[in-house]
């Protein structure tokens, strides 16, 4: 018995649940036709499906005939929904592609089409609602071959010619049909495997005409695939069942799966292997499943006791599935009540995700807000309902902004170096741009003699594990090669972080220095409407910027077909549907992201300003006299150490002057005391009472009051710098933090300004960083891969133009940050003679006490 994974496919109400019925009863599976529209459809379990009547996630189903066994999964058919069953292509062995004979080809149709083709799905169409009227099997078979493929063959109405039809599909299979006159089952069950010939049935599921011979269809025309001794198995859903056990749908694709058999596996963003036990098997068909011991290749199941698995991995020997090709265009603001608190939520949410990876939950810290991608509306009820039934929350959603990406026109080089004390690496990168929908791509072409393999492996990964921001609105990159031309390490200096450094400030900088393209998404649209309602179609297609191909009209109606931006046409359905006086028929899918039609006005409206993006810093860091300095990114090739991977181009004109962006601080006193009280909490000022005093008038000249005098310190610099500390720290590093906290609370105490210290957390992996306050100081330690220079040249740029502030170190890189904030310098031992000073002044003071005690004793 051939056993098989077929996967059943369609555009929104095209009929594909009713099909899905139609051959489970057909088969036997179940005893009574269930209907959409009666909400007791057997594979549209969830309440949600049933209330709506459209399928949302992806089921299976298991039905068998005396020669074939088939795992059937039925994948939603609304747009909003496409990548639940985009995910469930990388499993199907064949494809089912329900069309309504009412409507015909949609655009959603082609976007399936295209999706079957790119994973090569062997795929059988079935046309539904013949029993309704419709263009006629001729009229649909024209349409079929026009749109999709001229490989579609009807396989219900076999005229004379029918098998030499099929014969022209190949050179090979024609001269045999001319030879022997006749063709094998096997000959045309070869042709489909292939992905030249596409068998088209016709009939009407709901009355089951046409159901019988489309199941023998597909007993008589497949082939079952042949897998390996070896394991592999790829996961395709991640879903929980009711009791909140976690659920990882797989097919295995070679070999065979035990119950307590322990599966080693990589984590979606984990370096390091982890191994977890198979705790239990469930075979499922419907809402109901079966227990098994053991799994063989060709089965679907799904597995408890993985908890870091995710869609499109593989497992064992299968390789993972590539990128999805359908993707949200727009993202939405989650608002929660105000009795919840969004870091409790989040977490929650995360759940949701990793059954839809799509949904891409994002935490704003800037503006402390949840973001979420969506498809659109549909999706959008969906996932209320969801969290309302989940998690007991009413959540609102605002509008949705479009997601926009950024690429490169040129190619341009990149190039990071990171070099503070005792540390080093240095990066080049040749940046260049891919074709339309080629994402991003990474490779290597260094030499091995000039950097270690395992060095470039760990480039590779930090490439793949950041998503890059372009430097026209901050959006992610696109459609680019990114190719590691040469690097250096230093034997006894460089670590893994350093190589993170400055692989993420390599691709930043070359953005800076590219000629960048902003992209918009855009929609493949068809539009049918009434003749006389043309110009005004055109004219509005024209206002948004669409690209399309001339109408096709037969006097009645006309059909207009083309590309237009996501922006532009959000609301366009709604338009159609009102001027057309619903007589107008509106369908889009995604066509790709293609260069943005307004681009001056987005970057404009957005604002963003790369160079105050400290977290996607474009600059360097160079060491020299023992202190690290950073370079600003336009001058880092005056400085880097190894050669362009570019030839200069020899030019008679000036060059060109770098591309620098500035910005005008300006920030007042709230602004300021906000940014304070939110690092380290309230200020506590003292508060004083002016009783029965009459109001003065103002002199003609005023005085401005002093300015807060603040003394920011870098810690560790003092630690080593300090001969008292540095002697504490070769025994105890704790010791000596503790002791350095003691001396600067002491000089707080006398010079009543508002002290910072700041330790490096940069090597503490997985460190969050904390801010805590030690007696009448502020303590910050920074998180995991944040320097103790790049904080505080972040608090410099908040508040450095606007206080009396100092900043203490003999680190060259702060040094010069704070002189480009405008602020003061002192080095370590400038401060340790300031302490010095000070201890002697309050020793002074207690010995002024002491004496005045005694003298007041002996009077």
């Amino acid at each position: 018995m051939k056993r098989l994974v077929i996967g059943i496919l369609a555009h929104v109400d095209a009929g594909k649940t009713t099909l899905s019925e139609a051959l489970l009863y057909a088969a036997g599976t179940i005893q009574k036709l269930g209907r959409v529209d009666h909400r007791d459809s057997y594979l549209d379990t969830h309440a949600l499906e049933r209330a709506r009547g459209i399928t949302i996630f992806s089921k299976q189903a298991v039905f068998e005939t005396p020669d074939l066994s088939v795992t059937l999964l039925d994948t939603p058919g609304h747009v909003d929904f496409s990548a639940e069953m985009e995910r469930t292509l990388q499993v199907l062995d064949y494809a089912i592609l329900v069309i309504s004979g009412t409507d015909g080809v949609q655009a959603h149709t082609e976007t399936l089409w295209r999706l079957l083709r790119r994973n090569q799905i062997p795929t059988f169409v079935f046309v539904t609602k013949m029993d309704l009227p419709t263009a006629g099997h001729e009229g649909l078979m024209d349409a079929l071959r026009k749109h999709l493929d001229e490989g579609c063959v009807d396989f219900t109405h076999r005229g004379d010619d029918w098998e030499e039809t099929i014969a022209l599909r190949e050179e090979a299979l024609l001269d045999k049909y001319l030879e022997e006159g006749s063709l094998s089952t096997r000959d045309i069950s070869g042709l489909i495997r292939i992905g030249r010939l596409f068998p088209v049935f016709f009939g009407a599921a709901l009355k089951m005409e046409g159901v019988e011979e489309f199941l023998q269809g597909l007993t008589d025309y497949t082939e079952e695939p042949v897998y390996p001794a070896d394991f592999g198995a790829r996961v395709f859903k991640i879903a929980r069942d009711p009791q909140g056990g976690r659920l990882t749908y797989l097919k295995l694709t070679g070999g065979s799966l035990k119950v307590r058999t322990p599966l080693p596996y990589y984590p979606l963003h984990g370096e390091e292997p982890l191994e977890e036990k198979v705790t239990q098997l469930r075979l499922y068909s419907g809402a109901k499943f079966e227990t098994a011991e053991t799994a063989q290749a060709g089965q679907v199941c799904a597995v408890l006791g993985l908890s870091q698995t995710y869609p499109g991995q593989g497992l064992g020997a299968e390789s993972p599935a590539p990128p999805p090709l359908l993707e949200p265009v727009l993202t939405y603001r989650l608002v929660l009540p105000p009795d919840c608190d969004p870091q409790v939520m989040l977490p929650k949410l995360r759940l949701l995700e990793e059954e839809d990876p799509q949904l891409r939950i994002v935490w704003d810290e800037r503006l402390r807000e949840i973001h979420a991608r969506l498809m659109g509306q549909v999706q959008i009820e969906v996932l209320k309902s969801l969290i309302a039934e989940r998690f007991d929350v009413d959540v609102e959603v605002d509008a949705g902004r479009i997601l926009y990406k950024e690429t490169i026109a040129e190619p341009v080089e990149g190039v990071g170096h990171f070099e503070p004390l005792r540390h080093y690496a240095e990066a080049h990168f040749l940046l260049e741009p891919l074709e339309q929908g080629a994402g991003l791509v990474f490779d290597t072409r260094c030499s091995e003699d000039l950097l270690d393999r395992n060095w470039q492996r760990l480039i590779l990964t930090h490439l793949e594990e950041k998503t890059h921001l372009g430097v026209l609105t901050g959006s992610p990159i696109t459609d680019m090669r990114i190719t590691l031309m040469s690097g250096r390490a230093h034997l006894k200096h460089t670590e893994g972080g350093d190589f993170r450094q400055a692989t993420y400030r390599g691709v930043r900088q070359g953005l800076m220095g590219a000629k960048s393209v902003l992209l918009e998404p855009w929609y493949e649209f068809k539009l049918d409407l009434p003749a006389e309602q043309l110009g005004r179609a055109i004219s509005d297609l024209q206002t948004m910027s669409a690209a399309f191909s001339s109408p096709e009209s037969d006097g009645e109606r006309a059909v207009i077909t083309g590309t237009a931006p996501v922006s532009a046409m959000k609301d366009y359905p709604l338009e159609v549907a009102s001027y057309t006086r619903g007589r107008g028929r509106f369908s889009c899918s995604f066509h790709g992201y293609a260069p943005c039609h307004n681009e001056k006005q987005v970057v404009a409206e957005i604002g963003y300003q790369p160079e105050r993006d400290l977290d996607n810093t474009p600059d360097s860091v160079f060491c020299a006299h023992g202190a690290g300095f950073p370079v600003k990114w336009d001058k880092v090739p005056e400085y880097m150490h190894l050669e362009s991977c570019l030839r200069p181009e020899q030019k008679d004109d000036a060059p060109q002057v770098p591309r620098v962006y500035t910005r005008n601080l300006d920030i007042d006193e709230k602004e300021l005391e906000a940014i304070f009280e939110r690092e380290f909490g309230p200020i506590k000022r003292r508060e004083y009472q002016f009783l029965n005093q009459k109001p003065v008038a103002a002199p003609l000249r005023t005085i401005a009051p002093p300015k807060q005098q603040y003394l920011i310190v870098d810690g560790y610099n003092m630690i080593f710098a300090w001969e008292e500390l540095k002697d504490i720290a070769r025994d105890n590093l704790d010791a000596a933090r503790q002791r350095l906290l003691d001396i600067l609370s002491n000089y707080q105490g006398y010079k009543k300004c508002r002290l910072v210290v700041v330790f490096d957390g940069y090597k503490q992996k997985g460190s969050a960083g904390s801010k805590s306050d030690y007696h009448n100081i502020h303590v910050v330690y920074t998180k995991q891969d944040e320097t103790g220079d790049m904080y505080i040249e972040k608090l410099l740029h908040d508040i450095g133009r606007n206080y009396a502030v100092r900043v203490a170190t003999s680190d060259g890189l702060i040094q010069l940050s704070a002189l480009r904030a405008g602020v003061l310098r002192i080095s370590a031992q400038e401060l340790w003679r300031e302490v010095e000073w000070v201890g002697k002044q309050i020793d002074e003071m207690v010995r002024e006490l002491n004496r005045k005690g005694t003298l007041s004793r002996k009077l």
